[in-house]
């Protein structure tokens, strides 16, 4: 396969039949998740839809969509939480839904979530099938849905966070550049860039994608795919969103551009090319047994930049390996709280692509065992994670 290389994308409800099955599995797996965390939640006191809805980062989001921005908490060692670290999609979706219909901000934030997560699955479904559907049939697009599935922290595409709206805005928005819809694209990555600051990541796949077609039809003398304009008006479109809050944080805060890195800098987030989450690894090596999470960590992060550096191999187009790339090195590279990371991870489902592939060699009865058995794993462990440190 070659990279850059535009293919016709099939009309939209042909897509979406294909997409079907991997759908209807995306769901079942999200089912048994949110069964086994009902079954755990009871059994320790506590209420499912509780951790789903009302705790962690959703009660920031709530209360934005509530009474708008402006809160903050003081901690006694001198840090600022600042409300102004959330984006504002999901909370003006929230407000949407509370306004038109009788749910609650909580329940708008979950509505918004389960929508989102099965969005965002036919998403990676769309991006999977085009990018590797000539080489392995539809089973890979499945195979790339289940496995983003039945990621060990994947309960959290179905809390009220903003990780599956954001997926969702990404997968699609990559998908639009694939197919040469470039207005559709940037239009989404503008609205991935309101959603989190790892929109950053959706920017730069618009930018590097556009930029390499423009040079590439230059050099070659390639026939243009889309008219100039609409390439141009999309790369002008994508950071209108990430752009425009942190100006508008910045303003607000008296801090000019950097405005919104001293709002992060009170939550005590910043990026130091993972200097801070190697020093946390390392430090779990000191003991028995913390020695296993120190082993687990450094295995987890290996498998990534092996996957990553296999999608290069195996010639993975320019924007997805641009947005994988700046996915990745924002989580990894943060030196937020080190808890967080897997669920910042969610968003890199490209990195996924060459485990679907090869899953979706094996025999069918193999891997629907295979992935059945994961499913049940993820369950468990979704369910003993939010009982326990849960994401914050």
């Amino acid at each position: 396969m070659t990279d850059l290389e535009t293919r016709v994308a099939p009309p939209r409800p042909a897509l979406l039949r294909r997409a079907a099955p991997a759908l209807l599995g995306y769901a079942a797996v999200r089912a048994l998740g949110l069964a086994a965390l009902v079954v755990w939640s009871a059994a320790r006191g506590k209420d499912a839809y509780t951790l789903l809805t009302a705790r962690w980062d959703s009660l920031w989001y709530a209360r934005v969509a509530e009474l708008g921005y402006g809160y903050e908490v003081r901690l006694p060692n001198g840090d600022v939480h600042s409300d102004l670290a959330f984006f504002p999609l999901l909370p003006w979706l929230e407000r949407l839904l509370h306004t038109v219909t009788p749910l609650s901000y909580a329940d708008a934030g979950f509505a918004v979530s389960l929508v989102a997560s099965l969005t965002a699955a036919a998403g990676v479904f769309a991006v999977a099938d085009h990018v590797y559907g000539p080489l392995y049939g539809g089973r890979v697009g499945a195979c790339a849905v289940l496995l983003w599935a039945v990621l060990p922290v994947g309960v959290v595409q179905s809390m009220a966070y903003s990780e599956s709206l954001f997926t969702a805005l990404a997968a699609w928005s990559l998908y639009a550049v694939l197919t040469g819809r470039w207005v559709s694209a940037g239009v989404l990555a503008a609205l991935a860039g309101l959603t989190r600051p790892v929109g950053a990541a959706v920017v730069a796949a618009v930018w590097v994608a556009g930029a390499v077609g423009f040079v590439r039809e230059r050099s070659l003398r390639h026939t243009p795919r889309a008219p100039a304009r609409h390439r141009a008006l999309g790369m002008l479109l994508a950071p209108l969103g990430a752009a425009g809050y942190v100006l508008w944080v910045g303003r607000r805060t008296g801090g000019g551009p950097f405005g919104y890195l001293d709002v992060q800098a009170g939550w005590r987030n910043g990026f130091d090319g993972g200097y801070a989450f190697a020093r946390f690894v390392a430090g779990e090596f000191t003991s028995f047994p913390s020695v296993l999470a120190g082993i687990g960590l450094v295995t987890g992060v290996v498998l990534l930049i092996w996957w990553y550096l296999t999608g290069i191999r195996q010639r993975q187009p320019v924007e997805l390996l641009v947005y994988t790339g700046v996915v990745l090195a924002l989580a990894l590279g943060a030196s937020s709280y080190f808890g967080s990371k897997p669920r910042l991870l969610l968003p890199a489902f490209p990195v996924l692509l060459p485990l679907a592939c090869a899953l979706a060699r094996l025999r069918t009865s193999r891997s629907v065992s295979l992935t059945a058995g994961l499913a049940v794993v993820s369950a468990l462990y979704g369910a003993f994670w939010l009982n326990g440190s849960g994401p914050p």
